[in-house]
């Protein structure tokens, strides 16, 4: 500090004091600015007056020395820039916090929903339910809408033991009734391709003359199964069923009356 200087009748001493109460007066201006404290800072301020009035006192007029106003200036520089560095330091933490703080993003304003129109239920169509399918007749045609070419009896003076059924050739022959194949294939001269099914009540069918068998010996069958088709083989003049009934292998009964004690009419 530079501003003040003994004058030649000031008494020993009290100018050095004077000079050390304003340094420690801004000292304490100082702390208050990193204080950021306002009520010290004014303080210190009237501290610092009150300093240059006693050494105003105790110093002599000299034309160096400084006046009372020009200190007082010197005092008003510092509290402004005291202050102004302050308000500068709360500019800066009211920024620093503005940019720490989290921003948070209003959200978007879902419209209400419009109320829809109840739809109406369409209209349920109950369908009738599907009949029951009519149950398997146990004994059947070999082969349904066949024209009878030949019945049972004697022809050109050998007996003709079965009934001719005819039909285009390829026409599929069914099993007349349930039973078990035991005889499939070119089995029996002048039969050609044949199927022999046992119905295990005694009795025996036979189907003569096929283009081809679709069963195998041991097979099961039902009334109505494919047993093969009709054809020309054998002894035959022309695609046609040779159909027999057994009363035991080998004991050819009528079948015209076999077959209409079970239900089914020939025109023999």
């Amino acid at each position: 500090m530079t501003y003040f200087k003994r004058g030649k009748h000031s008494v020993p001493g009290t100018l050095d004091k004077s000079r050390d109460r304003f340094a420690q007066t801004g000292g304490m201006v100082r702390g208050g600015l990193a204080r950021h404290s306002r009520q010290a800072l004014a303080i210190t301020a009237l501290a610092g007056v009150s300093a240059f009035g006693l050494i105003s006192g105790a110093a002599n007029a000299s034309d160096n020395d400084p006046t009372p106003a020009d200190a007082a200036k010197a005092i008003t520089s510092v509290a402004s820039f005291d202050a102004l560095a302050e308000r500068q330091a709360v500019a800066e933490d009211a920024s620093r916090y503005q940019r720490s703080a989290p921003t948070t993003s209003q959200p978007a304003a879902t419209p209400p929903k419009q109320p829809t129109a109840a739809q109406p239920k369409p209209a349920t169509v109950k369908t009738a339910p599907k009949p029951a399918a009519a149950p398997r007749p146990a004994w059947l045609i070999p082969m349904k809408g066949a024209q009878v070419t030949s019945c049972f009896g004697q022809r050109w003076g050998v007996l003709h033991a079965g009934i001719d059924f005819a039909m285009p050739s390829g026409t599929p022959i069914r099993a007349v009734g349930a039973g078990t194949v035991v005889s499939a294939g070119w089995a029996y001269s002048g039969y050609g391709i044949s199927v022999v099914v046992d119905h295990h009540n005694g009795y025996l069918t036979h189907y003569a003359h096929m283009s081809q068998d679709k069963v195998s010996v041991g097979d099961q069958v039902k009334a109505g199964d494919i047993l093969g088709l009709e054809g020309s083989t054998g002894d035959s003049t022309g695609p046609h069923l040779h159909f027999e009934v057994h009363k035991g292998m080998w004991n050819q009964i009528n079948p015209d009356g076999w077959l209409a004690d079970r239900g089914i009419q020939t025109s023999c």
